[in-house]
């Protein structure tokens, strides 16, 4: 099997291959469009990879990748699975595409906290100003006082 090949970003300075080898590829019969070829033709592709055990990362991505994607790690193995397209080569470019862009995120470093700043002079008083209006509005609504 082809290498995976995941362009230079965010927590990818380099570039990353992912060797074929760490590649598992299983086909099954697909639902959906192609009538009855459906019933005879292995087009869902199914790809995984363990990150535990692939060479490709380092212990540093290893552990960020590890922690961002555990909603969707059976143990340490990312699954994806692509059988929208009737044809088996076509799926196969989308697995591997959707394996691609799971690992470009979950390799992404986190934003930068955010800096607490202070409300505007301006906002503090036209959320005031609602608030006056708001209370009067209730106030409207309330039986009158008797006197």
């Amino acid at each position: 099997m082809d290498p995976l090949h995941l362009d230079p970003g965010p927590g990818i300075p380099d570039g990353l291959v992912i060797p074929g080898a760490d590649l598992n590829e299983q086909f099954a019969r697909s639902s959906g469009p192609g009538g009855q070829g459906v019933n005879t033709t292995d087009s869902k592709v199914q790809l995984s990879i363990d990150l535990a055990a692939t060479s490709a990362l380092s212990d540093a991505q290893r552990r960020r990748a590890l922690r961002n994607l555990r909603p969707r790690l059976a143990g340490t193995v990312l699954r994806v699975q692509a059988s929208e397209q009737r044809s088996q080569l076509r799926n196969r470019v989308e697995a591997r595409r959707r394996l691609a862009a799971l690992l470009r995120e979950a390799l992404a470093p986190p934003p930068p906290p955010r800096r607490q700043t202070r409300p505007t002079r301006g906002s503090v008083r036209r959320r005031l100003a609602e608030k006056r209006r708001r209370s009067e509005l209730k106030a409207t609504r309330r039986r009158p006082d008797r006197e």
